[in-house]
């Protein structure tokens, strides 16, 4: 007996799909030429908007002092740019000495606090250690809770450290935000390679040095640029702990010409000085241009390390 089976029309093959209406990854029609073209407007706006701030400060630090008071005090574009600012802050005085101590800080800042931050984590990153547990309930609790701005200066006062670069230093050096983040990193490291590296008689500071930090890298790049934008712009603890002022950090130097708008003149050699607004806007720029050059060679670890370290804890 021959049984007759209705005919059932088979699914679609890939180029049906292909030829059919463009779907997204969601399976949402995407964005016809409109939507796509006023995203581009909206994005262009918020770039210009970004922008122009920043091409004002470098086009007023070019300026002569005619454009800059028919502009109104920011230029948008220098008719005749002039780099007399920038010879003038660095040919001597309070800029370039306090240039010079804005990166010493940094350098010495940054890198400190790659390694400490790094040595902490890792101890805190292996369960057998003593005192992880305690020490780390410790480093959780500074993230909740701060001693304040008067016990911070009679501490460091205590410790001798006022009206020096240490003072610059040593309060900032240890992040728990990033103690946490590193530590999360270390933890999804195999124990099998830890095991293994001890087997072949390797020590705990060589398996952090040869082993762990090589493979963080993404996560440490991430820590020293935090650490490198924080140190390169902080003031505020040089207007507690500094007194002499050639000792002064570049921002507070910014701090002091351009907020309270404190003249630069009497500050600076020679006798022709640029307008007051082309060398503030000149300081301003050379405060920026550090961190704008490290950004990008950072750019590329920044994203990875940050959710690697925080995908567990």
């Amino acid at each position: 007996m021959v049984t007759s089976t209705k005919h059932r029309p088979s699914p679609p093959g890939p180029r049906a799909v292909r030829a059919g209406r463009p779907r997204s990854i969601n399976g949402a029609a995407p964005p016809n030429l409109a939507v796509r073209g006023l995203k581009g407007v909206v994005l262009l706006i918020s770039c210009a908007l970004v922008v122009a701030p920043f091409l004002a400060v470098i086009s007023t630090s070019l300026a002569d002092q005619e454009q800059i008071t028919s502009a109104g005090g920011y230029v948008l574009w220098p008719e005749n740019p002039s780099l007399d600012a920038y010879r003038a802050i660095f040919s001597g005085g309070v800029v370039t000495r306090a240039t010079l101590v804005s990166i010493g800080v940094t350098l010495v800042g940054s890198g400190l606090s790659v390694l400490v931050v790094a040595f902490l984590a890792y101890s805190l990153s292996r369960p057998g250690s003593w005192g992880h547990r305690p020490i780390l309930l410790l480093v959780l609790f500074t993230m909740l809770f701060n001693a304040g701005m008067i016990p911070n200066y009679l501490l460091i006062k205590q410790l001798g450290l006022i009206d020096s670069y240490w003072s610059l230093i040593l309060p900032t050096l240890v992040s728990a935000f990033q103690v946490v983040i590193v530590r999360a990193f270390f933890l999804e490291v195999p124990q099998e390679i830890i095991d293994a590296a001890r087997i072949d008689g390797a020590s705990e500071l060589q398996i952090l040095v040869r082993i762990m930090m090589p493979l963080s890298r993404a996560v440490l790049a991430v820590v020293a640029l935090f650490n490198a934008v924080s140190y390169w712009s902080a003031f505020f603890n040089a207007v507690l702990y500094i007194n002499s002022t050639e000792k002064w950090p570049l921002q507070l130097v910014l701090r002091t010409y351009v907020v309270d708008n404190t003249s630069i003149g009497a500050d600076l050699p020679g006798e022709v000085v640029p307008p007051q607004q082309s060398l503030q806007m000149a300081i301003l720029v050379v405060s920026l241009i550090p961190i704008c050059l490290v950004y990008p060679f950072l750019q590329k670890h920044f994203a990875k390390g940050v959710v690697i370290g925080a995908v567990k804890g």
